[in-house]
């Protein structure tokens, strides 16, 4: 088996004497490293703008600018070269001094060329353990953002991992993602923005990029990456203060440009570097990949939507008293689901089974709101509804969670409810909400046998069923519900049961 060794470090040798600067490079290409000199600390800045070092072996007393400011500029320029000073007056102080400003290692001058070596292999050898460290770390990140991009069924999902790994993995203090609208143009879909720790601002204060002018860029390929000046000529609206560095990735479908994921920072001297676009470049990657499984998704979301609805509409169109029935008790059972603080996903079940709940007087070949009362045959195949309900929905699987909500809704917390009898919490809690709200607004709507009754009444007789038709802690719970609706729905202009 053929172990192949790490490439040698490429060393820049910084001092002002030719004599020191000859023996050192020449004593470290014999060594195998790739070896540049400079005679100033302003000509090491020049170098290192123009190539890349793994280390730099300075002088400390310089003309011009000094070793102690050179490990300044290059903590700030190059951050991951490791540094190693050279000085003839080695004084602790000195050390110390420049150990504070980046410093790895020091030799003293006159110095013998085999300690030399020996610090700039041992340099050399954390130079390559930080670089082990990072790509652990980019991994680990990748790791955790492609979990995250997997997972996520809605494009809102997806684009919120995008972000997290922008703005937590690579430090990020604006995070923009913009995706391409048929109708409006680019349209910025998430926005988030650093507002804590030193220099935060307000989120106004960060500006607003130009999408138009990123998406012209990104459209030839590859990414856009600019610093100070150039970064600031991307955005639309400046921040208020200046922009340090910009990154912009594309995220494509099918070949197309659907998406601009733009990052800035505004730290001073804080710029993204090659792993921060590395990083981004393999988690925008990703995500394109996923975008079309995202816009499928929100596609198949809004059919089901529209395909709820549209039962809704047609159940209320059997009959003129029941019309808008369905909707309301939508909007009633909401409110109570919020208030009872259910999940966000069980809250959307909860809307959606009550637009569903009367989905089985399709199969009620009869007229429910004739004047006068049933008779007994009447009644016996209107409290077959819930059943027919649950008949009606269960060839078709992606309504399958409307069923517990839709069957047995006319259940009751005492037992004497149907189709099943059931009692207590053995009644599904969506049925429990939904029974409420359905019995309320039953009695605030005009019916071909009564007219409405009023709020007043329609609350009290459902204070009095607590506990007995109603699950009690949702009754007593409902009157506080209606009371938020009602008022939000009059500041509204809406009309509410009298």
């Amino acid at each position: 088996m053929i172990t192949l060794s790490p490439p040698q470090a490429r060393v820049l040798v910084v001092d002002d004497e030719k004599f020191i600067r000859d023996v050192l490079c020449d004593f470290l290409v014999l060594e195998g490293y790739e070896v540049r000199s400079a005679d100033t600390g302003i000509r090491a800045l020049a170098e290192l703008e123009h190539s890349h070092f793994d280390v730099v072996l300075t002088d400390l007393k310089m003309p011009e600018l000094g070793g102690l400011q050179l490990l300044e500029q290059i903590a700030i320029k190059a951050p991951h070269v490791v540094t190693v000073v050279m000085t003839g007056f080695g004084t602790v102080e000195t050390a110390i001094d420049a150990m504070k400003r980046g410093a790895y290692e020091y030799v003293l001058k006159p110095f013998r060329v085999e300690e030399v070596l020996h610090v700039i292999r041992r340099a050399s050898d954390k130079r390559l353990l930080v670089a082990e460290n990072l790509r652990l770390k980019e991994a680990l990140s990748l790791y955790k953002v492609s979990e995250a991009i997997q997972s996520a069924l809605s494009l809102d999902e997806l684009l919120a991992a995008v972000s997290s790994a922008a703005k937590d993995e690579i430090g990020a203090d604006l995070v923009s993602i913009w995706v391409a609208d048929p109708s409006e143009g680019w349209v910025e879909r998430l926005r988030r923005v650093r507002t804590e720790g030193e220099g935060a601002m307000k989120d106004a204060e960060f500006g607003t990029f130009s999408a138009s002018a990123l998406a012209e860029r990104l459209s030839a390929g590859g990414f856009v990456a600019e610093q100070n000046q150039r970064a600031a000529q991307l955005f639309a609206t400046q921040p208020g203060v200046p922009v340090v560095s910009v990154v912009a990735m594309p995220l494509r479908a099918k070949g197309s440009l659907v998406g601009i994921v733009a990052l800035a920072s505004t730290t001073p001297n804080y710029r993204f570097d090659e792993g921060h676009r590395k990083l981004m470049t393999l988690v925008t990657s990703r995500a394109s990949q996923a975008i079309e499984n995202g816009r499928l998704y929100e596609d198949l979301q809004a059919s089901f939507q529209q395909t709820i609805e549209g039962l809704a509409k047609a159940i209320d169109k059997m009959d003129r008293y029941t019309a808008g029935h369905s909707e309301r008790v939508a909007v009633y059972s909401h409110y109570l689901a919020r208030r009872l603080n259910m999940s966000v996903e069980t809250q959307g079940v909860v809307r959606h089974s009550a637009l569903m709940h009367d989905i089985g007087k399709l199969g009620c070949v009869m007229n429910l709101n004739k004047p006068g009362k049933l008779t007994s045959e009447e009644y016996e195949a209107f409290t077959l509804h819930p059943t027919f309900g649950r008949d009606i929905l269960e060839p078709i699987k992606f309504l399958h969670p409307l069923i517990p909500g839709v069957y047995m809704h006319h259940e009751r917390w005492d037992g004497r409810g149907y189709p099943m009898g059931r009692a207590g919490n053995d009644v599904h809690e969506i049925a429990r909400v939904i029974s409420i709200a359905d019995t309320y607004d039953a009695m605030t709507s005009d019916r071909a046998y009564r007219r409405a009754l009023p709020h007043e009444v329609a609350m009290g007789e459902i204070e009095r069923c607590a506990g007995g038709q109603f699950d009690p802690e949702m009754a007593n719970i409902f009157g506080a519900v209606m009371d938020d609706f009602r008022v939000e729905e009059t500041t509204a202009g809406r009309s509410i049961p009298e």
